[in-house]
């Protein structure tokens, strides 16, 4: 039988363990806010008061991206048909902003039509627990997983292989996945070659990473721009914030900025008209 002393010890333990449990997730109301983030530990779903996302119409260089991404979330924000996208390619051209602004622009044409749910890469594992959650709404979600990519000996991908179009229930009707990412095949070309050479039958070895990236219905190229592409985007972030500067002067700038980075793409305009706004003492907002 327990001594007094014993049961007290225990209450203090037990007191001691919910002061450093962490604190429970709030109850999912989808009503908080038209963007989220999935937390896996705790479970729960975090409202982003503001999204940070430009106008499409300053996306310059990805007209025809443009064009087939808003499409297609159209037409699930509508309620038909649509396919989960897979946006990849080179770095910092916009793959991330562009589905942002798709769902703003959306939103903005009709408020509340689409609630964006950003889940991050180290907790794909958990995706069958966030869909369970929204799963049977009458709102409709569309996931963002940003920069996805799989290395060797991460299984996490198999959980994002059942939730795409696999699975005895397969992805709820009022959900859709965007992921963007640097790989096409989601895999290393490296890791992709070591299973072919290793491999007893390399086409099946392969075939079940590779695959993964055939359950996107869509797939989205972002390439390098080239120096007019450039300029375009410059200018036409200048025009919007008027920044007072000539194009002469903004072309000449903005290519010495790109030389000391080495490289051309939306995310160096956006930096450089970040610097130049600085210096000329024009707020962004």
């Amino acid at each position: 039988m327990e001594s007094p002393e014993s049961r007290a010890l225990l209450a203090r333990i037990a007191d001691a363990l919910e002061r450093i449990a962490p604190p429970a997730a709030p109850p999912f109301d989808p009503e908080a806010a038209d963007a989220f983030v999935w937390q896996a530990d705790p479970p729960g779903l975090l409202p982003v008061a503001r999204v940070n996302a430009v106008p499409l119409a300053l996306l310059q260089g990805i007209g025809p991206q443009i064009d087939i991404l808003r499409a297609n979330t159209e037409r699930f924000a509508r309620g038909l048909p649509a396919n989960n996208a897979l946006l990849w390619g080179a770095r910092g051209m916009g793959k991330s902003s562009l589905v942002k602004a798709v769902h703003a622009a959306i939103n903005e044409a009709t408020p509340h039509a689409l609630k964006l749910v950003e889940i991050h890469r180290e907790d794909i594992r958990t995706l069958p627990q966030l869909l369970s959650l929204l799963r049977g709404r009458a709102e409709k979600f569309l996931m963002f997983c940003d920069d996805l990519s799989f290395d060797a000996g991460d299984s996490d991908y198999k959980s994002l292989k059942t939730v795409l179009d696999g699975g005895v229930e397969g992805r709820p009707a009022n959900v859709l996945l965007y992921a963007t990412s640097n790989r096409r095949h989601l895999m290393p070309r490296d890791m992709i070659e070591n299973e072919r050479s290793t491999a007893i039958n390399p086409g099946e070895a392969v075939e079940e990473k590779v695959s993964l990236s055939d359950r996107f219905g869509l797939w989205l190229g972002f390439h390098h721009c080239d120096q007019d592409t450039f300029f375009a985007m410059v200018e036409g972030y200048a025009q919007a914030m008027q920044l007072p500067i000539t194009v002469d002067e903004l072309r000449t700038a903005a290519r010495e900025w790109q030389v000391t980075r080495g490289s051309r793409s939306g995310r160096v305009a956006w930096q450089f008209i970040q610097d130049l706004a600085g210096r000329l003492g024009v707020s962004v907002g």
